[in-house]
């Protein structure tokens, strides 16, 4: 019974104290290391599907000696590792820890082999994929890749609602960087909204100004002269706004 588990965690883990199997000593036998294991996976795990990422991380650091250990002390064959990775991976990129993202990758990287290599596991690879998207502006992949079977488990679906307020945010701010306008229905499918209302409530929310069926953004009226360097931002802003909307334009035909 899945509301039994918090339980039976906690009794595992008193049982793992007792034994001084917490964390690994070159005394632990293989068997304990292997149940430490499974035990701090379940709940790393568990604690996704509440939706309590602090619980998660702890699980996380409690992992990562375990995960550090040679193969001839704990055999990696049947461990959640990958998955549990990608999903703190993917738990740093929704927290904008970008700094954090590219330590855990790179210490990754250095144990895994070579980058390709890392990068072409299902779990550990979307998490990298969306990162280089959301860094390049390209927002219609990320759209896309959440949407589709590309998301490794159920687990990875948990974040989707955060990444998707996030990348609503940052098209917002490119758009207000990019236009000094937009028709509401544009900015429905721009922000994959469901309603005209729902735009409108989002569009308060920014302080947008709201007339004759358009969006007016008040930055674009106190920018005056545009330096070099901003004309360069707004160009790229208008790219990644061109292709969010392309892309919402391609589902419209399909549905």
């Amino acid at each position: 019974d899945y509301a039994e588990i918090p339980s039976l965690l906690s009794k595992a883990k008193i049982t793992l104290l007792k034994l001084k199997a917490l964390t690994p000593t070159p005394t632990t036998p293989s068997s304990l290391l292997l149940l430490a294991r499974e035990v701090f996976e379940t709940g790393a795990l568990l604690s996704i599907r509440a939706k309590d990422p602090a619980a998660f991380t702890r699980y996380v650091h409690q992992l990562t000696p375990f995960y550090e250990l040679p193969s001839q002390r704990l055999q990696p064959s049947g461990s959640e590792k990958n998955k549990i990775t990608g999903l703190y991976l993917l738990l740093l990129l929704t927290q904008g820890d970008y700094a954090g993202f590219h330590t855990e990758l790179e210490g990754l990287q250095l144990r895994e082999g070579r980058e390709g290599d890392v990068e072409k596991d299902r779990y550990l690879g979307y998490p990298i994929k969306l990162e280089r998207w959301l860094m390049e502006g390209s927002y219609d992949l990320v759209w896309k890749a959440m949407a589709s079977r590309e998301v490794p488990s159920e687990e990875y679906s948990v974040f989707s609602e955060i990444l998707t307020s996030q990348i609503r945010n940052e098209i917002a701010s490119c758009s207000e960087t990019a236009y000094p306008s937009l028709p509401i229905s544009s900015t429905k499918n721009l922000l994959f909204l469901d309603s005209e209302g729902a735009v409108v409530s989002f569009a308060q929310n920014r302080g947008w100004l709201i007339k004759d069926g358009r969006i007016y953004f008040p930055n674009q009226s106190l920018k005056g002269n545009v330096d070099e360097e901003g004309n360069e931002k707004q160009e790229l802003s208008a790219m990644a706004i061109e292709n969010t909307l392309g892309y919402a334009r391609e589902l419209e035909t399909i549905v």
